[in-house]
Parts: structure tokens; C-alpha cells; sequence
């Protein structure tokens, strides 16, 4: 049994903000856009755990699935899925698309900047959960607060960036684009629910939200569990935790809770 408390590295980003939670990190005002949760080890686990703080619109995307990912010679495809913390009045995801579109159409699209309007900008709030299998065409919007669980390979292919003089990677995601409407339901899961959030056969990681009361303990189970507590404090295996931590668990772990709390809990299938 290995219990890693995973160190929090600060991303600064142009579309990141100043106002980072102090529990999570300080920004001592720079423009922090990720906290990324990562440990010093010879191999690199295959789930990476975020928070994400939005200014302004990130650019609109898609990733490989695994297969297509490896048929390039990159590790794998990725997966992920956002559970959000908090979110201004008018805030937005764009997820899939508001009508399914050849590859050409979503070609032309995404030159012409229509993509923004096809896009389906679903409003957020606090508690919101999205799970955004590969081949999603997806922009997270600005004033979002979230907690990002994903497959750990780098592998991002941009459509379109509202202007910016970034790359894109046209050829790439109309290669791997699923240009159709979102097909799974909106969901809000409150902080102190006790529900599964991604599950079923073909999910590269599993997800749940836990939850515990004052002076109870869980003992959870596998061969590498991530766990992100959201609210309260406690201990694991003798070591203290907190809310805005993540911890990398090989082989179980029992976790106490000394005031009520509440978790994501990532794991392998």
C-alpha cells in the first residue's frame, strides 16, 4: 500500500484568473488558468487530475480515443469529464453540437467561425457534471470554476480559437470529430451526493462522488484510486488531508473523516 499526497503545480494561462481559491492555491496575483496534481515518479499514472479557473472562452477541440491515438504512435486518447465548483450567472460549456455535421461542413465551420454558433453552449452552475467521451467536439466557457479528471496523454487537436493566432488541427480533428449533438443527459450532482458518475463498459476510469459524516471511516479498494476531496478534513493511513488536495492511492487505503465530507473518487475499470 502507497498513500502520495500529489503535488499541485500552478499553470498560468491568458484566459486564467486571479482569484484562486486559497484552500486549493495561492496565485499571488498572477493569471493562474490550471492547478495540475502530479507526483515525482518514474511512470506517469494514467489519470491527471485539474482544477480549471475561466476568464474567457478556451478554443474548441476534440481528442483521439485510444485506438486512434496509438495508430499516430502517442500513448493513448483521452477521455475526461468536468464536475463544476462554482460558475458566474451566465456561464457555459459548449458540448457536442447543436445538429450533426459531415466532415466537411465541420471543416468549413470551424474556418469560417460558425462553429461558435453550432456549438451546443449548455448553462452551468455549481454541481454540474459532464462526463465528455474522445471524439467530443467540447469549449469550456469563461467564469467556470471546475474539477478536471482525465486520461494523462497530452494529445489536443484545436478547430477553433475565436481568432487568436494559435494553431489548429483541422486534418487531425476532422479525423477523429463524433460532429454530432451530445448525447448523454445533463446532470446536477450535489457536493454532498453519493453517486456514480462515470461507470459502464468502455470508460477508461470510473468516478464517484462520496460522502461521509463526522467521525466515520471508508476503506476504498484498487490498484490505483485518485482521491480529491472537495469538503472537510480528516486523515489517511495516519496522514492529515484537506479539501483542495489530491491523493494517489496504490492498493487501498482506509480514509477518516474528522468533519463531514464530501469527494471524488477516480479509479481504473
Amino acid at each position: 500500500m502507497t498513500i502520495t499526497r500529489l503535488d499541485a503545480h500552478l499553470v498560468e494561462k491568458p484566459w486564467g484568473r486571479t482569484d484562486i481559491p486559497a484552500h486549493i492555491a495561492a496565485s499571488d496575483g498572477r493569471q493562474i488558468g490550471e492547478v495540475w496534481f502530479s507526483a515525482d515518479r518514474e511512470k506517469t499514472p494514467p489519470l491527471l487530475v485539474k482544477y480549471i479557473f475561466t476568464s474567457e472562452n478556451l478554443s474548441v477541440q476534440v481528442h483521439p480515443d485510444d485506438a486512434q491515438a496509438r495508430q499516430h504512435g502517442l500513448t493513448g486518447g483521452k477521455s475526461e469529464c468536468w464536475y463544476i465548483l462554482d460558475a458566474e450567472r451566465d456561464a457555459r460549456l459548449g458540448i457536442g453540437l447543436t445538429r450533426e455535421l459531415t466532415p466537411h461542413e465541420l471543416r468549413a465551420a470551424a474556418l469560417n467561425g460558425s462553429i461558435e454558433r453550432l456549438m451546443d453552449w449548455k448553462p452551468v452552475k455549481a454541481g454540474s457534471f459532464y462526463y465528455i467521451p474522445a471524439g467530443t467536439v467540447h469549449a469550456i466557457g469563461g467564469g467556470v470554476t471546475l474539477v478536471e479528471v482525465q486520461q494523462n496523454n497530452d494529445v489536443t487537436y484545436r478547430l477553433y480559437d475565436y481568432g487568436r493566432p494559435r494553431e489548429l488541427h483541422l486534418d487531425e480533428a476532422m479525423a477523429v470529430s463524433n460532429a454530432v449533438p451530445y448525447a448523454l443527459p445533463d446532470r446536477i450532482v450535489p457536493v454532498a451526493a453519493e453517486e456514480s458518475l462515470v461507470t459502464g463498459p468502455g470508460t477508461p476510469f470510473l468516478l464517484d462522488m462520496v460522502h461521509g459524516t463526522a467521525g466515520t471511516e471508508r476503506t476504498v479498494e484498487g490498484e490505483m484510486l485518485w482521491f480529491i476531496p472537495l469538503a472537510g478534513t480528516g486523515m489517511i493511513d495516519g496522514q492529515p488531508w484537506r479539501r483542495g488536495e489530491c491523493w494517489l492511492i496504490e492498493q487501498g487505503a482506509a480514509i477518516a473523516a474528522d468533519t463531514d465530507m464530501s469527494a471524488l473518487l477516480a479509479r481504473l475499470p
